[in-house]
């Protein structure tokens, strides 16, 4: 079995990368312009005028508050993003001593495909699965499970971790690093608006009217409820990343550990063992299970599972599976 095109997949991951750069904070900016222009039109009485001056205006004065927010916020997960997928998943260090047979099998690979040493992590759980996370050579790194360290055979578990090395060696982890950030502001955004709208709502907002007849508490309502509907546009929008994140990924980084163990069909039985027992239950975020070998998360089935299945971003276990038994 035979890897070919790392360096197409690399080039087409620092693509999309650059343009999630460039597109989140124009749908960003967009929408907020969107929300001062409808703000406009509620606050003037006379339908047949609109005040175009003063829309650009307000927006030019928010403008760069907006970029240095977004700016700020995003430099602190991206340099934080280490720290932040470990406390999401639960993960921990793992010393040489804790388990030499996991770094010489890291080791082994590494050499074999001329990359430098990851860190290793590990999560204290009995269930199978796996990452690679990090932005570079310094952040790098492979985290398994305790349960995948003790029920994988040696050569399964080089096929898996040879699987990771291959996600670090495309630079698959970069480009997911940048979607889960992006999500990660849109939901929080999302989040804040609701909240807001829920106060109003509670504190009865949208009752109380100001001295010269107008319903300012509605006004207030109007606001956030149009500020709401904007969010969760443009949170649609970040979810529309994934569909960046193309599935091929799969098979291409288990074409690379196969290529990595010499052995596609270790690979393939370890993921027919993993895919058995994958629920990390402590694994809440959605964006952060992305990154895992194996959906930690236990789907749904129905219109849940149905969804699932058109957001996800990786194939089928049984397509991939198939796909490394036919070598």
């Amino acid at each position: 079995m035979k890897y070919v095109g790392m360096y197409t997949q690399q080039a087409s991951n620092n693509t999309k990368s650059m343009l999630l750069l460039v597109l989140f904070p124009t749908i960003l900016i967009g929408l907020v312009f969107v929300f001062i222009a409808i703000m406009e039109r509620i606050n003037v009485s006379d339908p047949m005028y609109y005040d175009w001056n003063s829309v650009v205006e307000t927006f030019l004065t928010v403008l760069p508050f907006i970029i240095g927010g977004v700016t700020i916020w995003f430099a602190i997960a991206y340099w934080g993003n280490t720290s932040m997928i470990r406390h999401a998943t639960g993960a921990r260090p793992l010393e040489r001593k804790e388990n030499p047979r996991v770094y010489n099998i890291v080791e082994n690979l590494t050499m074999t495909c001329g990359m430098d040493m990851p860190k290793i992590n590990i999560i204290d759980t009995p269930e199978l699965n796996a990452f690679a996370s990090g932005i570079d050579k310094d952040s790098y790194t492979v985290t398994v499970t305790t349960g995948i360290c003790k029920q994988l055979e040696d050569n399964e578990l080089a096929g898996v971790i040879g699987h990771e090395l291959t996600h670090i060696r495309n630079r698959d982890t970069r480009l997911l690093i940048v979607s889960i950030i992006f999500v990660g502001i849109m939901s929080t955004i999302s989040s804040f608006a609701l909240r807001l709208v829920w106060r109003t709502f509670a504190s009865g907002g949208g009752r109380r009217r100001s001295n010269n007849g107008k319903g300012s508490g509605a006004t207030i309502l109007i606001a956030l409820v149009v500020a709401v509907v904007l969010a969760f546009i443009g949170y649609f929008f970040t979810l529309l990343t994934r569909f960046a994140i193309s599935r091929k990924r799969e098979y291409m980084a288990d074409a690379g550990g196969a290529e990595l163990c010499g052995d596609p069909l270790a690979l393939a039985s370890a993921l027919r063992k993993i895919s058995a027992n994958p629920a990390l239950a402590d694994v809440d975020r959605q964006d952060v299970a992305q990154l895992f070998i194996i959906h930690p998360k236990k789907l749904t089935s129905g219109i849940g599972d149905l969804m699932s299945g058109l957001f996800s971003t990786h194939p089928s276990t049984e397509s991939r599976i198939a796909y490394l038994e036919q070598f």
